[in-house]
């Protein structure tokens, strides 16, 4: 893959952000999407040698559609600026997701804002073994990577529902999302040592990610 046409390419979307320009331009779209899907395909194979419980995801699974859905965004552009892939697709909401993007480049994973029964389920474990989770967090180089579990503002002030306030992980409990993300530079992406790093935050984040995945399926 090479990464600087996949943002050269967004970047032209970006500038040119219609159903007719994307018309004209389709074999383009195409020769950088199918370019990006090899590409999540040698990941995907890639992560399956460095981790024996991952769920082979092909390129064209991964891949998120680039149009927005504008039934219920109609406010948003046409296109997306970005390409997403979830990658160690047990589940959608609880992927190994990257994001490469005009304005924001990252790697995630975990539960984005999940609906009540997940939120219920990650909250019932942190319960039942919140010093698991904990220590995950609190690894030295678990926080050198991620710095933390994403904020996003909708945190609870108060305890949940069912929780009392002085709980032993009341702060954890008061988190409605779930999630880490590493943010990175395009000179990290057009690296020649890009795949290795991808490797390398996947190793770090998953102990983080079977926890949440188990917590939502036992």
């Amino acid at each position: 893959m090479h990464f600087p046409h996949l943002f050269e390419f967004l970047e032209l979307l970006q500038e040119n952000n219609s159903k007719d320009w994307m018309d004209e331009n389709r074999k383009y779209y195409h020769e950088i999407r199918d370019s990006h899907i090899a590409w999540l395909e040698q990941m995907s194979l890639k992560l399956a040698e460095v981790d024996k419980e991952y769920t082979p995801t092909t390129g064209k699974k991964a891949i998120n559609r680039i149009n927005n859905n504008l039934m219920f965004h109609p406010n948003k552009p046409v296109y997306k600026d970005h390409f997403g892939a979830g990658l160690d697709q047990l589940s959608k909401q609880g992927d190994f997701y990257l994001h490469l993007g005009v304005n924001e480049t990252f790697i995630a994973g975990g539960y984005y804002k999940p609906n009540t029964d997940l939120l219920s389920s990650i909250r019932d474990a942190i319960d039942y073994n919140g010093d698991e989770l904990q220590k995950i967090l609190n690894k030295e180089s678990f926080q050198n990577t991620f710095g933390g579990l994403i904020k996003t503002g909708n945190e609870l002030t108060n305890s949940p529902k069912g929780f009392s306030q002085d709980h032993k992980h009341i702060d954890l409990l008061k988190y409605k999302t779930f999630a880490v993300e590493k943010s990175l530079a395009k000179s990290e992406i057009f690296s020649e040592h890009f795949d290795e790093q991808v490797i390398s935050i996947y190793q770090e984040m998953l102990p983080f990610r079977r926890y949440l995945n188990k917590a939502v399926t036992v």
